[in-house]
């Protein structure tokens, strides 16, 4: 189970993932690989996702909220 909310933020901003990933300036396969768990995204990747869906970080990847508060 994915541990991120791109999918849901993806939808509310009306995007296909082919359409959020060109806008990102990454790969559509690359982008369902995170959306979907399968690949960690890296902090350049999150922020241009968070850009691109006018959201935070942190509400599009809440896991790295709570993953830091466990060091």
């Amino acid at each position: 189970m994915p541990e991120n909310k791109i999918k849901e933020c993806r939808l509310k901003a009306g995007y296909s993932q082919v359409e959020l990933a060109r806008r990102a300036g990454m790969g559509s396969t690359n982008l369902n690989a995170i959306e979907n768990g399968r690949l960690k995204a890296w902090p350049k990747v999150k922020r241009k996702l968070a850009r691109v869906l006018k959201v935070t970080e942190a509400e599009l990847f809440p896991e790295a909220i709570t993953n830091d508060n466990d060091r």
